[in-house]
Formats: C-alpha cells, structure tokens, sequence
C-alpha cells in the first residue's frame, strides 16, 4: 500500500474528513475515499475515524492507498497516438469520441482498454478500472494526456497538479464575440443541484480557476486558448458557459443552435510537468485535429 498524510489547515477546519480526502487527493472520489475511511485505513493522529468527523486545524491525517484488485477490464488492440513513452510514463494523444476509463456503459473501447493492450505495468493507484490514469479529459475532447507506468510516478504527477505547476492549454471555439483580450474566470465547481449529471459553479465548490486569451474572432464565434490553473470535471466547458460563451457543439452546456459538429469543439493541445524520476521539464504539443481545423478554416470565410 501507499502511504499518505495531510496536516488539517486553519481554513479547512470544521471540513467532514471525507470531503477533505477528496479535495486533497484529485484522483480519488468521494465513493473511494469513504470505503477507505469504512475500511480503516484513514487515521487522525492514529485513531480511525467515521465519514462525518469533523476536521480539526492541526490534526495530522493519514491514509492507505490500497493495491489494485487483479484488472478485470479487458485489453484491446486499439491504435494509439503516444507521443512520449518510456518506463516511467506515457504522453497520448486522444482522439475526439474516445472514453478515457472504463464506467457504466463504456466499458470497452476506452483508452484503458488500449493502455493494457500496449503495456503491461500501469500504476494501481486508481484501482482496477483506472489503471495508470492520473489526469481525464472528457470523451469529446480530443488532446493529451500523460499516464503513469507506476506508482511512484503517479504520486509525483498528482503532486505536480495539485501544486498547479502542470502546464495545460486548450484550445476551444465559444459562441459570442468576447470583448476582452485576456480574462481569469474564478469561480468554484460543484456538482449542479437541479442535474445530478452537470456540474455548476455553486457556493461551496471546490476551487476552480481558467485563464483564456482570445486567438481569433469570427461572426458568431471565438477562437480562445483556456489555460488550466485547476483541473475540475468539465472545468473549461462550465466556465465558459458562466460567462455566457459556452463551447460551440457543447451537448450538456451549450445551445442547440451551434455548429455542426459532434461534441464541443474542446481540444487539449499543451501538456507540460517535470519528470517524476529525471526533474527534467517536458512539455508537448498536439496539432488541432482535422475536424477543428475545418470549422476554423470556414469560419474565417
């Protein structure tokens, strides 16, 4: 197992201790850090503790990140695009239409299903049905994503994106013309109370910051570069659409009457992090896919 800790700050005094697991560990869900809490492997200062404590400033928070089950997600001969590879992790370029994890639903055809086909050793600290997963991207984004070939490089890499020192730029097509060159969208992400599948900026949401530079204006549209800060589910779409410029072809948050295309116009072009075993500072690019391409390419007539 894998051995953590945290010291409760002032401003997360009074926090329910599986609420704080879950905002100090990115990679891990709610669900999954309530069954480490009901199969004791969370302490405070040493004594095991339910979901509802209430978190204490100073307290000294441990837990066990158990060993993954034996995978029961198949491998499959799936093409992949790997940009990077070596024997500490991988850098892939997703294609738009493809699910990074195995869920309800999806539960072959994922890039996990092609992970397992390509490489044996995957990081188990996501459990069996995220193997190697550190970081997502929604299905219908397309971009890059680095997976981690062990734990102690999916440690560092968690690391590096809760430290916020993860280089990640998007490029994404908005409805609206928006006035300002530059701009810093602030606001918290939480699950949307009237839509159990939507997530919403609400008071009480975790901390959630996007920067975004306007590349192009067109008629109805612009072409922006959103900068992650932060990494929330559906960060940049539910950003977008609280300044009123949601993602052109977006299903869940934008409008009907948009382009014509499958899935918001979303794609994840720059990925940058330190080396979890070198320190050397990587950093790649992937080109707009074709599709992206051609809107821009008829929105500029």
């Amino acid at each position: 197992m894998t051995t953590r800790s945290h010291i409760v700050q002032p401003e997360e005094n009074g926090v329910r201790i599986d609420k704080l697991l879950t905002q100090v560990n990115d990679e891990a869900s709610r669900s999954q850090v309530q069954a480490w809490i009901k199969d004791s492997l969370v302490t405070i200062n040493g004594v095991t503790v339910k979901n509802n404590h209430k978190c204490q400033a100073g307290e000294e928070i441990s837990w066990e990140i158990p060993e993954a089950e034996p995978l029961e997600v198949e491998a499959e001969d799936i093409p992949l695009n790997i940009v990077y590879e070596d024997s500490s992790l991988l850098v892939v370029n997703k294609p738009k239409g493809m699910v990074v994890h195995p869920s309800a639903g999806h539960y072959s055809g994922t890039l996990v299903n092609a992970l397992l086909h390509h490489c044996d050793d995957l990081s188990g600290i996501n459990g069996v049905i995220r193997p190697g997963i550190v970081h997502r991207i929604d299905k219908d984004t397309s971009g890059l994503l680095v997976v981690a070939k062990n734990d102690q490089a999916h440690v560092s890499l968690a690391e590096q994106l809760k430290d916020k020192t993860v280089k990640r730029k998007y490029d994404a097509i908005v409805h609206g013309d928006i006035q300002h060159e530059y701009g810093t969208i602030e606001a918290p992400i939480g699950r949307d109370p009237n839509d159990r599948q939507k997530q919403a900026v609400v008071s009480g949401g975790k901390d959630a910051v996007t920067h975004f530079q306007v590349l192009e204006r067109y008629e109805k549209y612009t072409h922006v570069q959103c900068v992650l800060e932060t990494g929330r589910t559906h960060q940049i779409r539910v950003h977008m659409q609280y300044i009123g410029h949601p993602l052109a072809g977006d299903p869940k948050y934008g409008p009907r009457k948009t382009l014509e295309i499958k899935g918001q116009a979303l794609h994840a072009g720059v990925l940058g992090f330190e080396h979890p075993q070198t320190g050397e500072w990587l950093e790649f690019e992937a080109e707009l896919p074709e599709e992206l391409q051609e809107v821009i390419k008829n929105l500029s007539k």
